[in-house]
This record gives C-alpha cells, structure tokens and sequence, in this order.
C-alpha cells in the first residue's frame, strides 16, 4: 500500500522546533547539561490563586461534561471586561469573543476558516511560525513582507505593491513581535487600519506579548484603533504572562463575524475548552497589577542581565521594550543555523536559529529569557569559555 499525505503537509518547511528538540534529545543523552533559551516556555508554575482556581473547579461535577462550543459565558464576559479595563475596548461577550485551545490554534484555523487555495496572504518575515504555516496548511499563496533591522523591524506598507494589496485577502502581524520583540506605536496601528480599509484586506493581530512590557511601555492594541474592529481580530494567549503554556488556553476578540466564522469551523473540529481551564483563566485575568509588575521586573532584569553579558562577548543588542525574548545578530559569516547548532554543541545553550522564522530572520537568533540569572550567567560564561564572540566570527 502506497501512504502519501496530504499535499498540505508536503508544504510546509521542517518545524525547527521539532527538529531542535530532536538535537536536545541526542545532546541529553551525551551527557550534556542544557541551558535551553530556544522555546518561549515560561519558566516556573502558573500563579497560585489560578492553580487554586483549577483545583476548586475540578470539585465541581459540572465541569466535566462537553463545555459549550462558544466557551463559558462568565470567561467571555471575563475577557470582554479585560479589554474594557486594559484598553478601554468595548466587546460584546456573546459575539466578539471566543476562547481558543491556545492562540496556535485558533491562528491556524482561522486560516482554514478564510482562506481558499491561491489566496494571496500577507505575513511578515520573520513571524511567528502559524502565521505562515496556517496559510500554508490552507493552500495560500503567500507574499512575504520582509522587515529589517534598519526599519525596526516594523511593516513599510509603502513597499507592498498596488498590485498584490489589490488581491490580498488577510494580513497577519504581530506587535510586541515573536521572534524580534519589535514595539510599534500608536500611529503604525493607525496606518495599517487605513492600509486594510483601502484594499479590503481582513487584519489577524496577534496580541500575544500584550502584558510583557518593561520601563513604562504600554502596547497597543488593534481594536482601540479607529476602525480596528470592522475589519479585523486580535489573538491573546495566557501561556506567557500566566505561566499557563501547557493548560491551551487563548482567545480571539474583534469583529463579529470573523469571529463566528471561527467559531463554526471549531463546532467541526473540537468541543471547546475545558470548563476548569475556563474558570483558572477567569481567575488569571482578574489578577491585581502587582502579579504583573513581578513578572514584568522578572523579565526586565533578566533583560538587562542578559543584554550585558551579551555586550561583554561584542555584541550589541537592543534594548527591547517588550516580549521574552531577544534577537540576536549571528556573527558574521554564519547562517543562523549554523550559529545555533555550533552554541548547542560547544556549549549546551540553546538559541533558535531566526530562519525559523522565515526568511526575513536569517542572521539572526532567538534567545528566549526563560531561566533566572545565575543560569543566564553560566549560559554567557559558556560561550566566553568556547571563544564565541560576536566580533570574532564564532569562535
């Protein structure tokens, strides 16, 4: 018998990170002690109100059966007051909301939910890796935006032509960014509406960083933009500020009927999003500002710890306002790839290597601040140790 997959899956590139954990698993095993700053995997439990939240919930016989499709009405309404408080952002619980079984989920198959084959789709490169991927898997003809260092890393909409604007049929993006941690303003949001509005172009913002913002920074989101949320949705996620990576638990909120698009697609694929999960999530996005202001100083000083000891090997490297993460430039001559699987095997750090991301992050790599600082500095005092330094060419 003759398996063939699907032609869908024969176009997607290699999942790195699947590939990355396929290299851990071998340095593991040759004894090596990994630092591992590849993945945005918080580290640490979800916060302990939340955990109690999980647990009173699991007590409770009527969350076991199948949740409603569209989510409980007490998380939707708790997400809905979440913008209110956050971005003063009006949304009705019963319409321009949904939970998600994590953001990658629902990027994706908003994907199969809009788009036929031969679409044209703009994404950014680099992106995060659903925004291509769920296109891909949806048989879309992608047009790649490429970003550059020189244009801090933001969309120059002034460089996407007539002619493919014209034709296309969503944007992706995604700021405060994975992987390069770029911030946009105000006036950017502002000039993607009149963008999107121009050419009819459905607008997927990805919110994901919303709450990881240091030294006063406040992101912006889509929906408080004029406009914003006739043509368009915003995804969130509680995996990185809540430490909930592993409980799936995310959002879409935005127009109405891209968000019942969604929705009737996953009546098809999935029952929704365990009731528990739905009740811990309730409790998370009603935490007081000061859980956030731990996390943010968290992430903050691991920022500043790491951006020094990166300056000490030759590096220069941004200081972000946002995210967990910072994009390091290879050092000349190198492939990303290259770069990371020469740190992996010489020192047991892991980095992500930026073509991951697609094209647009060749030389560069991901560094994840995922570990407390007496691990970031024996991660810096192994590439010191194996003469990696950024004006060296490697070491």
């Amino acid at each position: 018998m003759k398996i063939e997959t699907a032609d869908r899956l024969r176009v997607l590139p290699p999942y790195v990170f699947a590939r990355l954990d396929e290299l851990k698993a071998r340095a593991r095993e040759q004894g090596l002690d990994l630092i591992d700053l590849g993945m945005g995997n918080p580290d640490g439990p979800a916060p302990e109100p939340v955990i109690e939240a999980a647990k009173a919930a699991f007590h409770n016989p009527l969350n076991h059966g199948y949740p409603p499709f569209e989510g409980t009405g007490s998380f939707r309404r708790a997400i809905t007051d979440w913008y209110n408080r956050r971005y003063g952002v009006s949304l009705d619980p019963d319409r321009e909301a949904l939970p998600l079984l994590g953001s990658k989920e629902g990027l994706t198959h908003l994907a199969l939910a809009y788009i036929n084959p031969g679409d044209t789709i703009l994404v950014p490169s680099p992106a995060y890796p659903p925004h291509f991927r769920g296109p891909l898997i949806a048989g879309a003809d992608l047009y790649p935006i490429l970003l550059t260092a020189e244009q801090d890393w933001l969309i120059d909409f002034t460089k996407i032509p007539d002619a493919i604007a014209q034709k296309a049929k969503i944007l992706y993006f995604n700021y405060p960014s994975n992987p390069t941690a770029a911030t946009a303003p105000r006036e950017f949001f502002e000039e993607a509406v009149a963008f999107a509005q121009k050419y009819d172009i459905m607008l997927v913002h990805d919110l994901c960083y919303a709450e990881l913002a240091f030294d006063g920074y406040q992101p912006t989101s889509l929906l408080e933009i004029p406009g914003g949320k006739e043509i368009g949705v915003e995804f969130h996620t509680l995996s990185k500020t809540y430490n909930m990576a592993g409980w799936r638990v995310g959002f879409v909120v935005g127009n109405s009927q891209i968000v019942q698009g969604l929705r009737t697609l996953k009546t098809n694929l999935d029952y929704g999003l365990f009731a528990v999960l739905q009740t811990a999530a309730e409790t998370a996005l009603s935490l007081p500002d000061s859980y956030l202001q731990e996390v943010q100083t968290r992430y903050r000083t691991r920022r500043d710890f790491l951006i020094d000891g990166f300056s000490k090997l030759g590096w220069s490297v941004p200081k972000t306002r946002a995210t967990m993460y910072l994009w390091v430039p290879c050092p000349p001559g190198l492939t990303s790839t290259d770069f990371a699987l020469s740190v992996l095997e010489k020192t047991g750090v892991v980095m992500t290597p930026g073509n991951a991301f697609g094209a647009g992050g060749e030389g560069y790599v991901r560094v994840s601040l995922i570990a407390d600082t007496p691990r970031l500095g024996e991660a810096i005092a192994r590439l010191e140790q194996a003469g990696i330094h950024y004006h060296m060419g490697g070491g």
